[in-house]
C-alpha cells in the first residue's frame, strides 16, 4: 500500500552545502564554445537476480503508524537498493564523463530531495561541488539526518546532525574536499536512506528504470566514462567522440 503526502511542506527544510571537489583534475572546469559536438548514448543493464531488500520491523521505530503507510501486511518496511526494469535496465546509476576540463556551461541548479512517507526521494542524487542539496520534509513527523562521506581509502566521515523537528529548521553541512560519494540516513527511521555522487562538470546522467542515458554536446576527443551505482560499485570505459557523431556504450552490472 502506498500513500502520497500533500506537497505542502509540513516539516523541516534544510540545506546541505557540498564542498566536494573532484580529484585528479589539473584545473577547474571552464565554459568554452562547443562546435560540432558529439553525443554519447547507451544503456546500463543488470544481469541476474537482484539482491533481496533490507527488511525493517516497523514496531522497532517511532512513528510506526504514519510510516507504516508503505509496508507489508506483516508490518515490515523494505529498502530495495538494486532496482531493475522488466527489460533488465538498471535504475539509479550515475554516468559521468571524467576529467573533461572545457565544454558547455555548467549550469547546475540546486539538487532537490524530499522526505515523503518516511523515505528519501530520489534514492540517488547528483550534486555539484559548489551547489546545494535541499531536503524538504513533507511528513508530519520529525526526521534526524545523518551524513556519511567516503574518501579514497573507503574510510567514512560521520556527520551526525541533531534532530530536526517537524516545525521546520535549517542546517548546513560542509563535506571535506575530495569526497565524491556520500549517503544520508535518518537516525530515527533507519530504513530512510539515500545516496549522492558529486560531479564537477555538466556531462552526466542518472538512469531510470529503462537504464538508458544520453550525454550530448561533447567536444570531440577521447574520454573516460564512469558508471557508478551505490551498492554495485563502478565501471569505467574509454570512448572516442567524433565531430557531430554518436557513440554507443553499454554497461552491465551483476550482483555477487
Amino acid at each position: 500500500m502506498s500513500k502520497t503526502v500533500s506537497c505542502s511542506i509540513l516539516g523541516l527544510v534544510f540545506g546541505v552545502v557540498l564542498s566536494v571537489t573532484g580529484t585528479g583534475l589539473a584545473e577547474a572546469y571552464e565554459t568554452a564554445p562547443v562546435t560540432n559536438g558529439g553525443t554519447l548514448q547507451g544503456k546500463v543493464m543488470f544481469k541476474g537476480t537482484p539482491p533481496p531488500p533490507k527488511v525493517f520491523e516497523l514496531w522497532r521505530f517511532p512513528d510506526k503508524s504514519f510510516c507504516g503507510a508503505i509496508s507489508s501486511e506483516k508490518g515490515l518496511r523494505f529498502l530495495r537498493e538494486v532496482i531493475a526494469g522488466q527489460d533488465g535496465g538498471l535504475k539509479d546509476v550515475v554516468v559521468v564523463i571524467e576529467g573533461i576540463q572545457k565544454g558547455k556551461p555548467f549550469a547546475f541548479t540546486s539538487a532537490q530531495m524530499e522526505a515523503n512517507v518516511c523515505q528519501f526521494l530520489p534514492f540517488v542524487s547528483v550534486v555539484s561541488d559548489k551547489r546545494q542539496i535541499t531536503v524538504a520534509n513533507r511528513d508530519p513527523v520529525a526526521h534526524d539526518i545523518q551524513g556519511y562521506a567516503y574518501d579514497q581509502s573507503g574510510i567514512d566521515i560521520v556527520l551526525h546532525r541533531a534532530a530536526l523537528d517537524k516545525r521546520g529548521t535549517t542546517d548546513v553541512v560542509n563535506l571535506t574536499k575530495g569526497r565524491k560519494v556520500f549517503t544520508m540516513q535518518c537516525g530515527r527511521h533507519s530504513y530512510m536512506q539515500s545516496w549522492g555522487y558529486a560531479i564537477d562538470n555538466p556531462y552526466h546522467a542518472v538512469t531510470n528504470l529503462d537504464g538508458a542515458f544520453t550525454i550530448g554536446d561533447l567536444p570531440p576527443g577521447k574520454y573516460k566514462v564512469k558508471a557508478w551505482h551505490p551498492t554495485l560499485g563502478s565501471q569505467e570505459r574509454e570512448i572516442t567522440i567524433t565531430s557531430n557523431g554518436s557513440t554507443s556504450l553499454e554497461f552491465t552490472f551483476e550482483y555477487h
